[in-house]
This record gives structure tokens, sequence and C-alpha cells, in this order.
């Protein structure tokens, strides 16, 4: 599985760019990107996919220096939230294979990142301070109607995440 780091992101954890990616099959491909929310830094993850999103609030230091672990723990959370079995999950993160840090997937994706940002903005009041997992926010972001690239007509995040998983 291939995690892209936005230029901020690899500011933020001030790392060298690391190598672009590799992978054809955009299904085991997400986008990474630091933003803030309420005065804390949070993770935001984007499926290259499908656009489906999560976010993490008030990552931690510690937390940061593992990003492939904060990222597979939020994703685990996130999908069990969204209603995925366990087992589903598993099978997902069996096929994508081991977390490794790329660039970015490209001008679309980005967009796609972007994008899902706005939303998490606008979904502002569905922020749960209390909690790292999001899955008010998470839901709120991912059933909102819009387009993606690959995909025609209108959709969601998590119609199109379940078509691409299962």
């Amino acid at each position: 599985m291939e995690l892209g780091l936005t230029f901020p992101l690899q500011r933020f954890l001030k790392m060298k760019p690391p190598a672009y990616g590799r992978e054809p099959d955009r299904r085991f491909c997400w986008d990474l990107h630091v933003i803030q929310l309420r005065g804390r830094r949070c993770l935001l993850a984007v499926h290259c996919h499908s656009r489906y999103t999560f976010v993490r609030y008030d990552v931690s230091p510690l937390q940061w220096a593992d990003l492939p672990g904060l990222f597979h723990q939020g994703l685990l959370e996130s999908f069990a939230a969204a209603g995925f079995a366990r087992s589903q999950t598993e099978d997902y993160l069996r096929r994508a294979g081991g977390a490794e840090l790329t660039r970015t997937h490209g001008r679309r994706e980005v967009a796609f990142l972007n994008r899902a940002w706005e939303d998490v903005l606008s979904l502002d009041l569905c922020l749960d301070t209390a909690s790292q997992a999001q899955p008010l926010l998470d839901h709120a972001v991912n059933t909102r109607q819009g387009r993606c690239a690959g995909f025609a007509g209108l959709g969601t995040g998590l119609e199109r995440i379940t078509a691409a998983i299962l």
C-alpha cells in the first residue's frame, strides 16, 4: 500500500521527499496531509480511488513519528465505524501489502484531497474534540454526494470504497 505524503506533511515531519510511487492500482493508494482543526494538528487521509476520507484529531508527536502505524490505526477504526467487518478490512490490508511512503499520486488525487479538506472544514460541527477517531465527521464527509474521476455521476466516498474493496 502506498501512502503519498503532501509537501506540507513532508515539511512538518522534516523529511526528504520520498520516491514516487509505482503502484498502478489506485485502490491501494492513499494520500496523507497535515491539517489544523481547532488549533490542533490532525492527519487527513484520502483514498486515491474513491475519495473515502478519514481524520485523526490532535495527533501527538510520538504518533507522527510512526506515520504508517498512525494511518493503520485510523483506517481500522474508520472502516469499523463505517460498518465494514474486521475480515473485510484485514482482507483489504492483506491485498494492499505493507505500507510504503511515497510522494502524492498526482494532480487528480491531490484535488480529491483538497476537496476532502474543504468538506472536513465545512462539517467542523461534527468534530469530537474528546476523541482522536472521528466517526461522525468521517461519516458526514463520506456520505456527501460528489463527483469522482473514474466514476459516472454523483456518488459518495462510502459507496465507492465499498465497491473498491469488496
